[in-house]
């Protein structure tokens, strides 16, 4: 294994576990999940390099297309959430509640 897929794979396992184990405030859910993305793509743009393939693929276009719709869609619950609930606490959040 390459040193560079190495450090994007532990950057996403890095990411993914800051997801599961800091989960306190819906904002440091949406950083881990926007690194997660970012070292996905990163991943998938250097990929064609270093396989030496000469085609460019549309993946990486798309996904961070979907990045930022994703993105997007985070800071509008964040705000909702913030304007109901008065905080970003994950532990106020109950959906049954909704």
């Amino acid at each position: 294994m390459s040193f560079l897929r190495l450090s994007f794979c532990s950057a996403f396992a890095l990411s993914s576990l800051g997801l599961a184990f800091h989960r306190v405030h819906l904002v440091s859910a949406l950083l881990c999940l926007e690194s997660m993305m970012l070292s996905m793509y990163i991943a998938l743009s250097t990929w064609p390099v270093e396989n030496q393939t000469p085609s460019s693929s549309l993946t990486p276009i798309l996904m961070l297309t979907f990045s930022a719709c994703e993105a997007g869609t985070g800071l509008a619950m964040l705000v909702a959430s913030t304007r109901t609930h008065g905080s970003d606490h994950l532990q106020n959040l109950n959906l049954l509640q909704c």
